[in-house]
């Protein structure tokens, strides 16, 4: 169910350089929403900006849903200026989210205990990419965790290591975390996907269950052909311009195998391997 309500702001802070973690409380979307799926802000009550903005839910504790956002134009530079104990007007939750994997003939251990060496699942974030990916990481941490699996491996991917987000919270998590940084100024030097290609043989006796990713286009189209190389499903949360959020105005459609489809509506997440990625 979709819900619009005003929700409070419990928090707004700046936690890196134009990166920023703001909190706010509602119980009927907290209670319903999915890794993957967003919320649509207004942001100001006069109705400028004219549109509302599409957040990624970061993560839901409680009654309570984080959001991960960086300030790049005037509606997030307005939503970084909201002070605790104001009120958005928020729409959610809205779209289809990620599917976990299916594990019902594996075995389970006592809740609690930590998972084998088994096949496990890979998170791939591109920069801002991490915005959707720590409340899947913690789904499938608990999911997975008490299986005959490890815990997810995330990694995460920045042009320098002063945009590295999240890398403590999912640790938190247990998941196991690999960093690289485009100019090696942490962790391997290069891009996350050829940091993919790297770990990939050397895991290939506990093949993955899954791929999931969120980031720029061609990074999420370079997981695709890895995904395939490797028969490995992903699935990729797709960034785009939305104007209404609930697929009436055609404005995120994107091209797959089966027609066009809306990103707000259909996705932000769909299997990888049914985008038809442009060159």
């Amino acid at each position: 169910m979709i819900y619009q309500t005003k929700a409070r702001i419990q928090l707004n802070k700046e936690i890196n350089t134009g990166y920023y973690l703001c909190v706010v409380k509602s119980n009927e979307i907290a209670k319903t929403a999915l890794p993957g799926q967003f919320l649509n802000i207004r942001l100001t009550a006069d109705g400028s900006p004219l549109l509302r903005r599409p957040f990624s839910i970061h993560k839901v504790n409680g009654r309570d849903l984080e959001v991960l956002y960086e300030v790049v134009g005037e509606g997030s530079r307005i939503f970084s200026q909201k002070k605790p104990g104001e009120y958005l007007d928020v729409i959610g939750p809205l779209g289809n989210g990620f599917s976990l994997p299916t594990t019902n003939d594996q075995p389970r251990l006592p809740l609690g205990t930590q998972g084998g060496q088994g096949p496990t699942t890979i998170i791939v974030a591109g920069g801002m990419g991490v915005a959707p990916l720590l409340y899947l990481a913690e789904k499938l941490a608990y999911s997975l965790g008490h299986m005959a699996y490890s815990k997810p491996l995330v990694l995460i991917g920045a042009k320098t290591k002063n945009q590295l987000l999240c890398g403590k919270e999912f640790k938190a998590l247990g998941c196991q975390v690999k960093i690289a940084t485009d100019d090696g100024s942490k962790g391997f030097k290069g891009r996350v996907t050829d940091l993919l290609k790297k770990i990939l043989p050397q895991a290939i006796s506990h093949k993955p269950l899954a791929i999931y990713s969120c980031g720029p286009r061609p990074m999420l189209k370079e997981i695709c052909r890895i995904s395939n190389q490797y028969d490995i499903p992903a699935q990729v949360s797709l960034e785009e311009h939305m104007a209404c959020g609930f697929g009436a105005c055609l404005g995120c459609a994107v091209n797959t195998i089966d027609g066009y489809k809306r990103v707000c509506k259909d996705g932000p997440v769909f299997e990888a391997a049914n985008i038809t990625w442009r060159e």
